[in-house]
């Protein structure tokens, strides 16, 4: 099979008959076979097929963002691969919204991000899924809130063939400064679901570094995924993550 049948394949594997941390192990360690530009990345974005499968003739495919073909932007300092990064482990923290498994590796293009390619028809975008889908919308539009999301667009919402979606294109993300562009102008002005709420009332305490809050293994199992949200993000873009999930607590909409 052709990277380019790869691409095509209409159906990719499913990942509940792997564990996310077995892909993240497979994304990060596997070696990286063919490799092709991506048509649609403003960035130079790579299309890779690894020297693994994830069961069957399914083969594992990445997203690979090397931070040598990233543009430079006026408003975002270099090093895009490691917001797409922390906006996954900011996800897996709060159990939502659906973002592919992603790491940061070296590739033949130096270091970047790897994130689990999703097949999905590209005729399908926010746009003609919203009315059948809001509920998942929601929560993507909750968190681009939260993460300060300046590059939200009708097709950084894949659905996969069990009707998941996933969100997409997270590199634009963390600044401290107000940059949030989404086209999800329904969700505007409208409550924030009250369990998305709760999630981010429990995670704030543990982001401050003067709240006294110690975390550990043993009082949270996701100990390790904050910790590396903290040492991935800058003190400066933290600092803004927290204000906005203060802003969100005092008034969630």
């Amino acid at each position: 099979m052709t990277l380019q049948d790869s691409f095509n394949a209409p159906r990719g594997p499913n990942l509940d008959d792997r564990s996310e941390d077995d892909v993240l192990e497979l994304l990060q360690t596997s070696e990286i076979g063919e490799i092709g530009l991506h048509p649609n990345g403003s960035n130079y974005v790579f299309v890779v097929r690894f020297e693994t499968e994830l069961g069957g003739d399914v083969p594992l495919m990445g997203v690979y963002k090397p931070q040598a073909g990233e543009r430079p932007l006026r408003d975002f300092p270099r090093g895009l691969h490691k917001r797409e990064r922390a906006s996954y482990l900011l996800s897996r923290i709060l159990g939502w919204p659906d973002i592919p498994p992603t790491v940061i590796r070296g590739g033949p293009h130096g270091e970047g991000s790897v994130q689990l390619f999703i097949h999905a028809d590209e005729e399908d975008t926010y746009f003609s899924m919203r009315d059948d889908l809001s509920d998942q919308f929601e929560s993507i539009a909750g968190f681009d809130v939260v993460v300060n999301n300046a590059d939200r667009k009708g097709g950084a919402c894949l659905k996969d063939a069990d009707g998941k979606i996933w969100a997409i294109d997270q590199g634009l993300t963390f600044n401290p400064y107000a940059r949030v562009r989404t086209v999800m102008f329904e969700f505007c002005g409208q409550p924030i679901n009250p369990r998305l709420v709760e999630s981010l009332k429990q995670l704030r305490p543990l982001l401050s570094t003067d709240s006294g809050v110690e975390v550990s293994e043993s009082s949270d199992p996701k100990a390790d995924l904050i910790s590396e949200l903290k040492a991935t993000l800058s003190d400066g873009d933290l600092d803004g993550l927290c204000a906005r999930i203060d802003t969100v607590l005092e008034d969630p909409v």
